[in-house]
């Protein structure tokens, strides 16, 4: 039998609720409005595969993204990762996965890069020499063994980042979840994390690496696979090769057509 893909999606649905004032409330007590960030979306990821998730605001990359990490629940259709179905199976599908944001905020800025680390493996369940020894791996697999003991705080916006790919990989998932990696970082430390996700992650270990961007030009050079979501749906896909046409001008035409047409626009 053949292995499921890394990622599938079927028809994918997630609402929000809109937030009213008391005012409001008042008045429409039984109103439920709500906000559709996915459509009965559609996304096939094969494994392996570094896979770029293109898309403006709010077209519901994030909120796929969280779908997949298991940290938002969906309103409809079907969700898997290596497959384990997020909804059904949320545990195994936790454990399937990596997940990594720009800009994270969740370290504790007094304790040190290590003890960061150690903290979060200790709540992924490893425990003792097993999770000093990982700890140790992930720190030198992205290049932070030399400030491993220094506080957190003191850590540049490039180094935080690393630190985000170290704890995403403190359980060995085949698969990694990222969202806009490299928003607010220098043009050298986000070269960094694109050659670390592409070379290091897909290349030498073999991992699927799902990668939510705003920027089409490290999508069209990195990427094996594109796809452009628009109001909660996928509106294109395909090969990197053939949707970039080997420069970042098709692929901003091709991008700029898609999302025209989720929009409205001719």
């Amino acid at each position: 039998m053949n292995a499921p893909p890394a990622i599938l999606a079927e028809g994918l649905v997630k609402r929000y609720p809109v937030f009213r004032g008391f005012r409001e409330l008042a008045r429409r007590p039984f109103d439920r409005r709500a906000v559709t960030a996915l459509d009965g979306l559609n996304l096939r990821v094969e494994r392996g595969r570094v896979f770029c998730l293109l898309g403006p605001n709010g077209a519901g990359k994030t909120t796929l993204i969280k779908v997949l990490a298991t940290l938002v629940l969906p309103d409809g259709g079907r969700a898997c990762v290596d497959g384990r179905d997020v909804a059904r199976e949320p545990g195994a599908a936790k454990r399937a996965v990596g997940y990594a944001v720009g800009e994270e905020r969740s370290f504790y800025w007094r304790l040190t890069g290590r003890q960061n680390l150690d903290f979060f493996g200790a709540l992924y369940g490893l425990g003792g020499e097993a999770r000093k020894r990982r700890v140790a791996e992930v720190l030198g697999l992205v290049g932070l063994e030399a400030a491993a003991d220094l506080r957190f705080n003191t850590y540049s916006t490039g180094m935080r980042q690393m630190l985000a790919f170290a704890r995403a990989l403190l359980a060995d998932a085949a698969i990694l979840l990222v969202d806009e990696p490299t928003r607010s970082l220098d043009p050298l430390a986000a070269d960094r994390v694109r050659t670390f996700l592409r070379d290091e992650l897909a290349g030498r270990q073999g991992k699927t690496v799902l990668w939510a961007t705003h920027d089409l030009g490290e999508a069209a050079d990195r990427a094996d696979d594109i796809a452009v979501i628009g109001r909660g749906r996928i509106r294109l896909q395909g090969p990197a090769a053939s949707l970039a046409g080997g420069s970042r001008a098709a692929l901003r035409r091709a991008y700029e057509r898609a999302v025209g047409e989720s929009e409205g626009r001719p």
